[in-house]
C-alpha cells in the first residue's frame, strides 16, 4: 500500500501522514496524537506536536511545532497552538486566537477572538483573554481574570470583592467585572451609586486600581 501525504502548508512540502482515527483529521508520522483524541477532519497536528488523552483539536485548528494539548483541552475554529506551547486541563482556544512560545494555557482558561499567548506568559484558573488582547512575555493572567483588549508584558492588576467578583484593570485603563466592561468613567458612576450594594469596597477597588497603575507609570 502506498504510503500517504499530506502538505501542511508549513513550507516543508507533503510529508507522511495518515488520518487519525477518531475524526479523521490529519497527523504528520512526526506528531503523535493518542486514541482517544478526536482530529476534526479539517484540523491538522504536525511538527513533533502531541495531543494526549480526551483532548479535541477540531474547526480549522492547527497543533504544531513542540507543542503539547492534553487532558480534555479544546482547540477549535482557527486557532494555532505552536513553538513550545501547552494547553492542558478543561482550557479552550478557540476563534482566531494563537497559543505560541513557551506559554501554557491550563485549568478552565478560555483564550479566544484574535487573542495572542506568547513568551513564557500563563492563562489559568478560570481566566479569560479575548479580544485582540495580547498577553506576553512573564505576564501571568489568574484565577478570575478577565482581559478584552491591550497587550500585556506584565500580569494585569485583579481584585476580587468579598462577594468573589473579580475586577481586572484593562491596559486602556477601563475595568471588566463579570460581564460589565466599563470606561473609567462609566465605572465610577456604576460603582460610585450609593445605591449599589457593594458601593464602598467597588470604590475602593477602583481607587486601588489608579494607586497602582500611577505607582507602575
Amino acid at each position: 500500500m502506498k504510503a500517504q501525504t499530506h502538505d501542511f502548508m508549513d513550507g516543508k512540502g507533503p510529508v507522511p501522514a495518515h488520518r487519525h482515527i477518531k475524526g479523521e483529521g490529519w497527523v504528520a508520522d512526526t506528531a503523535h496524537v493518542d486514541k482517544s483524541a478526536h482530529i476534526g477532519p479539517d484540523a491538522q497536528v504536525f511538527g513533533d506536536a502531541l495531543v494526549f488523552g480526551d483532548a479535541l483539536v477540531y474547526g480549522d485548528a492547527w497543533v504544531s511545532g513542540d507543542a503539547r494539548v492534553s487532558g480534555d483541552a479544546w482547540v477549535s475554529g482557527n486557532a494555532r497552538v505552536f513553538g513550545d506551547a501547552r494547553v492542558s486541563g478543561d482550557a479552550w482556544v478557540s476563534g482566531d486566537a494563537w497559543v505560541s512560545g513557551d506559554a501554557w494555557v491550563s485549568g478552565d482558561a478560555r483564550v479566544f477572538g484574535d487573542a495572542r499567548i506568547a513568551g513564557d506568559a500563563w492563562v489559568s484558573g478560570d481566566a479569560w483573554v479575548s479580544g485582540d488582547a495580547w498577553v506576553i512575555g512573564d505576564a501571568r493572567v489568574i484565577g478570575d481574570a478577565r482581559v478584552n483588549r491591550g497587550m500585556y508584558a506584565y500580569t494585569p492588576i485583579s481584585i476580587t470583592r468579598s462577594d468573589g467578583y473579580t475586577f481586572t484593570l484593562q491596559s486602556d485603563g477601563s475595568i471588566v467585572a463579570g460581564c460589565r466592561d466599563f470606561t473609567p468613567d462609566e465605572a465610577k458612576a456604576h460603582w460610585g451609586n450609593p445605591e449599589h450594594h457593594k458601593h464602598r469596597e467597588s470604590m475602593a477597588i477602583i481607587s486601588a486600581f489608579n494607586a497602582i497603575q500611577t505607582a507602575r507609570s
